[in-house]
């Protein structure tokens, strides 16, 4: 059944806009008010809708729609008559015609015009001047429009190609104003409790489900000024009891035509303020629909809050005479189809129907040794949501959820009822829910004046808790699988994300965010570098950030929790405790109860009381255990008077052993990646030495990810007095085993060249060193080459070409040639026979020197090649050192849109010009 409702503006169309309006067709001499069309002057001031399947129950369904929706609208007078006609109406359409049934319900000063439509496919429209044939009172069907003419004011039937409709108007008799609902005397002490002054908050909703009006009382009970809340969804502020995989929520029953009940507001001071609404949906004049939300104190329900209708019995209304179905008689019609819902309808009408003031009931664990509190009523706050009780706490029969019990005074056994210490409640009676003799959960009717009940009033409510039971644990395994759909869902797409990330900062912070606020409020990760170490605060998280800072300055202060390997979820009441008396002790500072300055501190007591309502619920701890040892701990925190459920502790456990995992592989890849590094820049030059008299720059890009070192390499190192080394070379291949080869050869060159030998003889010596490695040698090719600054401004440089790509001279009138001749490269041949040239660098000139990863660079078939680098090259006339290494190095990415998948190396030398460039 789908149903909407529009209270209020002018009588809109029932049908789609230009959808054409059938001609009212009626029997000759028929009278006319029987078949009239609408008013189109009357005036509608609300709209309910619903639609309703082809099966047999859903004429009860009809039924009780059209019975709440109009005792809602306060037509009492026309219940039966209109429940009578819908009945017959939906049993034609759903049953004999089998198709979806709609049923529409108009509300106007005078009466209420109700319409119902079926889809039939093949519609007889009967002709003008037609006799009517109205059928056999004792048919089964075709009496809908006997009784429409025998109890309808005005009525009428609308046809289509594709549907009837048949419509009813009845009028409101005449009255005069007088009393709806009416409740006895009775003495002042057992009247409802409220303030000295009841204040009832108006807030408004909008379509979109921001707050648009906030009266003062509103800022009154709650803190908020209306500056401050108008705008914002009303869920930032609503402390609504949620699920994961239920859809149950504030913005659903904001949609609802009329909603009553119980939830909570969060108050300016960040503590949760427990409020009895009323939600009225209504709409403007231009039709834009909006909610008026009515809110008291919870204690001041008695305000706002609906007398307890019984509904009426379908035998007194409905033909065919059967009776109400006794679920329907406690829960009402329709019954809520989500668990939230039902539960909380049930502990509120066992609270009406033993006239209590407070009333709970708890659910059991699947291993039926504890009770989990799933809704409450009356009760101070909703500190006792998701709380555990152990379901034998005691010796006897009172001390068993398995068994009824009445406590005539908790005050003479204290702790009898552990749900109840602390609120002012003095009797109880509390029944067991069972299905099939399993205990499935419990149910309790509390009040605050001692002696209220007996065994009667436990048989009452046993009987009821027997109608409700099949249809709680239903409700329950329905969320449920749910709840596990959308476990393991969620852990899937944790695992997804902690598997597609190896940096230990981002890991972290992907724990938390899947934490906050899915299953926690805060979360706080502890990690432990090794055995010897004590646990590190490494990540605070909370859904308002705001709040971040408090709570990690709280926790640096407090003993971080002892990494016990047990697995499961473990309270730590230690933070709550800490922030307890710290907010304590800020607050007697702000009151000068400690003889200290007061104005000094009284800025730092909000946020300070702010921390301990964030952390002052319930705080448990979950190992992270990774290959048999504890890495760190998971902490995860509600505010103040809140727990966790049992199915999420549970699923936060899953997610704890995945997370551990993900975390310890990020700190393995951590360390093998400092590692390298290390090792990587221990191949490197420590860096360019500062040559009077000339300018050199080095580009190198290593390949590979990751990767700071590979097979090409560079260095430029003092020699002796006015004379240093420089060299750049190209070991085969890529990766580690080349950059093992670049180790060899970069030091090697350093220690020969300063012990006084030529560049032939250094490659000679060098080339034997590396045909010593055996099978681990790799050929090597290599520009070696000394230079020396001339006091006339030029530079000599006397250079070795071993097999390496030629360096290339770029003169000042840019002119590029070839500044050595090659030779056989390194590794291949023990007998080299080795020689060196001499090149004068005149002032302005420039050595260039590459490795083939830059000859080499391809697009497609294309290669940039010697040519493609000297053409380069003629442009870098006049440029420094460092900007003609740049230019080549942007024209080698420029020449292809793919990464490199060779090592670079580029090493400019250039001598400065006479003249200041």
């Amino acid at each position: 059944m789908t149903t909407g409702v529009i209270p209020g503006g002018h009588n809109p169309e029932p049908r789609p806009t230009g959808e054409r309006m059938p001609q009212q067709r009626h029997q000759p001499g028929q009278a006319g008010p029987h078949v009239e069309t609408r008013s189109r002057s009357s005036v509608i001031t609300a709209r309910a809708a619903a639609s309703f399947e082809p099966v047999g129950r859903s004429v009860a369904t009809a039924r009780s729609f059209v019975r709440d929706t109009l005792q809602g609208w306060g037509f009492a007078d026309v219940v039966d008559d209109a429940v009578v006609l819908t009945s017959e109406l939906v049993t034609n359409a759903v049953v004999h015609a089998g198709t979806h049934a709609d049923v529409l319900c108009l509300r106007t000063d005078d009466g209420v015009r109700i319409e119902v439509a079926d889809r039939y496919p093949e519609r007889e429209v009967p002709l003008q001047g037609s006799a009517v044939n109205m059928g056999s009172p004792d048919r089964e069907g075709g009496r809908g429009l006997q009784l429409c003419a025998a109890l309808a004011a005005r009525w009428g039937v609308e046809y289509t190609s594709t549907y009837k409709n048949v419509w009813f108007q009845l009028d409101l008799p005449e009255r005069p104003v007088g009393t709806r609902a009416a409740g006895p005397s009775l003495p002042a002490d057992l009247l409802p409790l409220a303030d000295g002054r009841v204040r009832v908050a108006v807030v408004q909703i909008d379509r979109k489900g921001s707050v648009s009006a906030w009266n003062e009382d509103a800022e009154e009970i709650f803190g908020h000024t209306a500056a401050e809340v108008t705008g914002k969804p009303l869920t930032d502020l609503a402390a609504w009891p949620h699920t994961p995989g239920t859809g149950t929520g504030i913005a659903e029953a904001l949609q609802l035509s009329r909603w009553e009940g119980s939830y909570g507001i969060r108050g300016a001071d960040g503590r949760v303020t427990p409020v009895y609404a009323s939600h009225l949906r209504v709409r403007d004049t231009g039709g834009e629909p909006s909610t008026v939300c009515l809110l008291v104190r919870d204690h001041e329900r008695a305000v706002l809050q609906t007398p307890l209708r019984v509904p009426a019995s379908d035998a007194g209304g409905a033909p065919d005479g059967q009776s109400s179905d006794p679920f329907e008689v406690f829960i009402g019609s329709p019954a809520p189809d989500d668990l939230d819902g039902l539960l909380q309808r049930t502990v509120e009408r066992a609270r009406d129907m033993l006239d209590g003031d407070s009333a709970f009931l708890l659910l059991a664990t699947d291993d039926e040794t504890e009770l989990e509190v799933r809704a409450s009523t009356g009760l101070p706050s909703a500190r006792q949501r998701f709380a555990r009780v152990p379901v034998e706490a005691g010796p006897g029969r009172y001390g068993s959820a398995r068994m009824p019990a009445v406590h005539d005074d908790l005050a003479a056994v204290p702790g009898a009822v552990p749900l109840l210490a602390g609120t002012g409640m003095r009797s109880v009676v509390t029944v067991p829910l069972k299905v099939e003799g399993r205990l499935t959960g419990s149910l309790g009717v509390a009040a605050e004046a001692p002696g209220r009940y007996s065994n009667e009033e436990a048989l009452r409510l046993q009987f009821a808790a027997d109608r409700i039971a099949l249809a709680v644990e239903s409700a329950r395994l329905g969320e449920l699988e749910r709840l596990r759909r959308g476990s393991l869902s969620f852990l899937v797409e944790a695992s997804d994300l902690l598997a597609g990330t190896l940096d230990r900062d981002q890991t972290l912070a992907l724990m938390a965010q899947m934490t906050v606020p899915t299953l926690a409020t805060w979360c706080a990760v502890y990690t432990i570098a090794d055995q010897a170490s004590d646990p590190y605060l490494s990540y605070v998280l909370h859904e308002d950030e705001e709040l971040i800072d408090g709570i990690k300055s709280l926790l640096s202060k407090v003993p971080p929790p002892d990494p016990v390997p047990t697995p499961g979820a473990r309270v730590w009441t230690a933070p709550g405790e800490h922030a307890h008396q710290a907010a304590l002790r800020s607050s007697m500072r702000s009151l000068g109860l400690t003889g200290g300055p007061t104005r000094q501190v009284s800025s730092g007591i909000g946020p300070t009381l702010a921390t301990a309502s964030a952390v002052g619920g319930e705080t448990v701890v979950l190992p992270l255990v990774a290959r048999n040892r504890v890495i760190g701990m998971l902490t995860l925190g509600k505010p103040t008077d809140e727990h966790f459920r049992q199915e999420i502790l549970e699923l936060a456990e899953d997610l704890s052993r995945r997370a551990a995992l993900a975390l310890d592989n990020a700190r393995l890849y951590s360390e093998r990646t400092a590692i390298s590094q290390a090792l990587q820049r221990s191949l490197l030059p420590p860096g360019t030495p500062h040559i009077e008299g000339m300018e050199v720059e080095v580009i190198y890009r290593a390949a590979g990810e990751g990767n700071e070192v590979g097979g090409d390499f560079y260095d430029v190192f003092p020699i002796a007095d006015n004379a240093y080394g420089f060299a750049i070379g190209d070991v085969c291949g890529t990766g580690p085993n080349a950059a093992a080869v670049t180790g060899l050869a970069r030091h090697a060159l350093r220690l020969l060249a300063r012990e006084g030998l030529s560049g032939p003889a250094v490659l000679e010596r060098l080339n034997s060193a590396i045909l010593d490695e055996g099978a681990r040698s790799r050929f090597l090719t290599l520009l070696y080459g000394e230079m020396r600054p001339q006091e006339d401004g030029s530079a000599e440089m006397k250079v070795v070409c071993a097999g390496h790509p030629l360096p290339l001279r770029l003169r000042q009138d840019g002119t590029v040639e070839a500044a050595a001749e090659p030779q056989p490269l390194l590794g291949v041949i023990e007998d080299l026979e080795l020689y060196e040239q001499t090149v004068t660098l005149d002032p302005g000139d420039v050595l260039l020197c590459v490795t083939d990863g830059v000859t080499e660079r391809r697009e497609g078939t294309r290669m940039l090649g010697d040519d493609g680098l000297a053409d380069v090259l003629t442009t870098c006339t006049g440029l420094t050192a460092g900007a003609v290494a740049a230019r080549i190095m942007r024209a080698v990415e420029r020449f292809a849109s793919d990464a490199p998948s060779d090592d670079m190396a580029i090493l400019a030398m250039r001598v400065p010009g006479l003249q200041k460039d």
